[in-house]
Order: C-alpha cells, then sequence, then structure tokens
C-alpha cells in the first residue's frame, strides 16, 4: 500500500481468523476480477430496477378504517410525539402514487416495530398482503408471538415463514401466502427462496435494514417494482444513509424515549471475578435476569461452570449460533418465562430482543465488538420502567479504537 494512504489500514476486529491469499496469487487476481465482474453486473440491475421505480405509479391509499382504529387502541403504551410524526409522514407517502421508500431511524427501544405493524395493518386494510423481513429466526419468532397477540381479535390472518418449521408447516405458509389467505407474513431470509409466491404483496417492512445485502433488500422489489418498502434501523449502514441524504430515500427520525424510560447505565471497566459477581447478585436481588455476553462456542459452557461457582444455584441457559433453531427457540422461551436468571449467549442477541424483564447486561470482552455491534447489544436492556445497568468488560490494557468505539 502506498505511504500516503496508510490511514487505509485498519485493524481487523472480530472472533474468527480469517483466510488471507498472498498477494501475488493467482487466487487473489481471480477473486479482484470475480468481485469487480459481480459489482458492476450489480450496479447495472439496480440502475435498471430504480428506473422502472421512478415510472411506476400505483392507487393511492384510501383512508384508514375501524381496523386501523383497533390497532391504535390496543397499544398498552402512549405514542411518542416522534411516533405520531413517523406515522403522519408514511401516511403521507401511502396517499401518493409513487410507491414509498423510507427509512425509519431511531434508537433501540423507541417504537419502530410499533410503526412497522401499524403501517403493514394500513396495507391490509387496501387487501394488499403485507411482509415483514427479520434477520434472525428468534426475532421474526418474537414479531410472529406479538403480532399475533395484537391482531388475534381482528379478520387478519398472520403467518411465519421459516426454515425451523417442519416442511408440512412450511408448505401450508406458502399455499396460504399463493392464495392470499395470509395477510401479513413474517419470516427470515427463507421469504426471499423462489418458491415463495404473492398473491398481491403492497408493503415490505425489513426490520435491522443493515444487516441485509443489496441484493437481499432488492430481491423482491424486482418481482413488484410498485412494492412500498419501509425500513427500520438503529444503526443504519453508510449506503442507507446516503441515499436518504441524496433524497433517494425518506427519512423519518424516532428520537424520543417512551414516557418513564431511563438511559442505560454504562459501566466501561476491567474484568474480574468481584464486578462479575456483585452485578449478577444486584439484579437477582430485584427478581430480574441477565444477559451474559461471551462469544466463544467452543467455551461457552466453561463459562456457565464459571458463574455457577460464583453463585451456587443459579439458574443459566445457553443460547449460541450452532443450536438448531427448535432448541434455540426453546431456550429463549423459557428463558421469557423465567426458567432462568442468566443468559450465557454469543452475538445472537444483537438484534431486536425485547425482554422487559432483562436489566442487566454483562459484556465479557468488549474489545472484540464493532461499534454498531456494542450499540445493537446495549439496546437489549433498558427496555421496561426499571433502571438497567450494562458492563462492556476488557482485558489487561483498554487502548486505541477499541478505547474510543467505548467511549
Amino acid at each position: 500500500m502506498p505511504v500516503g494512504l496508510e490511514r487505509k489500514l485498519s485493524r481487523y476486529v472480530g472472533f474468527g481468523e480469517p483466510h488471507i491469499s498472498r498477494l501475488g496469487s493467482p487466487f487473489w487476481s481471480k477473486t479482484k476480477r470475480k468481485i469487480k465482474e459481480e459489482v458492476e453486473k450489480l450496479a447495472q440491475q439496480l440502475l435498471d430496477l430504480y428506473a422502472q421505480r421512478e415510472v411506476t405509479s400505483r392507487l393511492p391509499y384510501l383512508a384508514p378504517s375501524i381496523l386501523s382504529e383497533h390497532v391504535a387502541a390496543s397499544f398498552q403504551y402512549e405514542e411518542t410525539p416522534d411516533q405520531t410524526q413517523a406515522l403522519q409522514e408514511i401516511n403521507k407517502d401511502l396517499e401518493r402514487t409513487e410507491p414509498m421508500d423510507r427509512l425509519l431511524c431511531g434508537d433501540v427501544g423507541f417504537g419502530k416495530t410499533e410503526v412497522a405493524l401499524r403501517t403493514m395493518v394500513r396495507a391490509v386494510e387496501q387487501g394488499y398482503q403485507a411482509a415483514i423481513l427479520a434477520p434472525t429466526t428468534i426475532l421474526a419468532y418474537q414479531h410472529f408471538q406479538n403480532f399475533s397477540a395484537r391482531l388475534k381479535d381482528l379478520p387478519v390472518e398472520v403467518v411465519f415463514l421459516s426454515r425451523l418449521q417442519t416442511t408440512k408447516q412450511q408448505h401450508i405458509a406458502l399455499e396460504k401466502i399463493r392464495t392470499g389467505k395470509a395477510d401479513f407474513v413474517i419470516s427470515t431470509h427463507r421469504i426471499l427462496s423462489s418458491d415463495v409466491q404473492f398473491r398481491n404483496l403492497g408493503l415490505l417492512v425489513i426490520d435491522d435494514e443493515q444487516r441485509f445485502g443489496v441484493k437481499q433488500k432488492e430481491k423482491l422489489r424486482e418481482l413488484k417494482t410498485s412494492l412500498d418498502v419501509l425500513s427500520l434501523s438503529a444503526t443504519p449502514i453508510p449506503r442507507t444513509l446516503y441515499m436518504s441524504l441524496a433524497s433517494l430515500k425518506s427519512i423519518s427520525v424516532i428520537q424520543t424515549p417512551p414516557e418513564g424510560r431511563f438511559p442505560v447505565h454504562i459501566v466501561v471497566q476491567k474484568r474480574n471475578e468481584k464486578v462479575i459477581k456483585a452485578a449478577l447478585q444486584e439484579e437477582l436481588s430485584r427478581k430480574g435476569q441477565v444477559y451474559y455476553l461471551h462469544n466463544r462456542i467452543g467455551t461457552i459452557a466453561l463459562v456457565k461452570k464459571q458463574l455457577e461457582r460464583l453463585i451456587p444455584k443459579i439458574r443459566i441457559g445457553i443460547v449460541h449460533g450452532r443450536l438448531n433453531e427448535r432448541e434455540l427457540i426453546r431456550v429463549m422461551d423459557e428463558f421469557k418465562d423465567r426458567t432462568y436468571d442468566v443468559l450465557v449467549a454469543t452475538t445472537i442477541i444483537e438484534n431486536g430482543l425485547d425482554l422487559p424483564n432483562v436489566n442487566t447486561l454483562i459484556v465479557e470482552d468488549a474489545t472484540k465488538l464493532g461499534l454498531s455491534q456494542a450499540y445493537q447489544i446495549r439496546g437489549r436492556v433498558g427496555r421496561s420502567h426499571t433502571k438497567s445497568f450494562a458492563y462492556f468488560l476488557h482485558g489487561a490494557k483498554l487502548e486505541g479504537k477499541a478505547k474510543l468505539r467505548l467511549q
């Protein structure tokens, strides 16, 4: 690398060991050439897609009906001024003939999902199907439970689609989507498979849009250029922000926390057993639960034993990405039902989990987290009216970029 561009070098942050090619090897040249071709091809596809969207129109949405009123009335909190503003901006988009493409940006736990639910209800009122795409099975399953509970007394069919289900269950879900019986479809990447055929998809909500690649986000738009799209994010990726600033996407921001919400008390300090023990005891004494982040699957069982040694009789569950999805959901359900006091987990808990009884987070080695990741993980606590704590612990010395990120 030329000396003048050494600022482009940065330390690799991550838990795995990346495979490194030799610079002069044919493999490296082939990889570069292949990527360049792929990028050019994708850029051309995107250009065509955006050009088609520019000239596409759809019928404007009619005024909200009793269905929207019923869902709004069943919300157990008071809407924040920013939520109300975002809903008004979305409704204006829907009343136009141009398809909506809006980014809803808001801090973790500030109520983006509620805005998404109400927008999906608006689409269903117009006779469309509405879909929400979530990055993980845990998050998709949580949306399914919450949306089903909110819509249970209404004439709306909510369908869950994921690889978690048996072949028979997936087949039933696919049939409902194809025939239009499914009004709400809640899914993971499974929704992007070629066997998923919608009868009349009108709205796509992309939750935690920063977790999806460009190709994935545009896949459903290729099928229908008049599709309305609402992207949700607490930490939008630069491309999405750039598109919003360049007016290619509209942007709504939720900045006000829900009434009575306390900021998370963050502690950054050197890792030691005393701190961990005190944090656990403090949370357990007020009948709360704890997330304990340890991001190495190979040693996660040892950590469980260490914590049991620190506090005998403590009940601990374990989740990580190598568990099969059914087992993952089972442990999460048990944690939600308070079978466990502590959930020892990898960064699989990063996205969207909403468990108000969990108000202490302990991160064992915070220097390995990227900024967006640390921010998302911090958002797993502080989702109720209880004061919450996040302990970002580190090894011997905190310096460089890791120090800046934690600051």
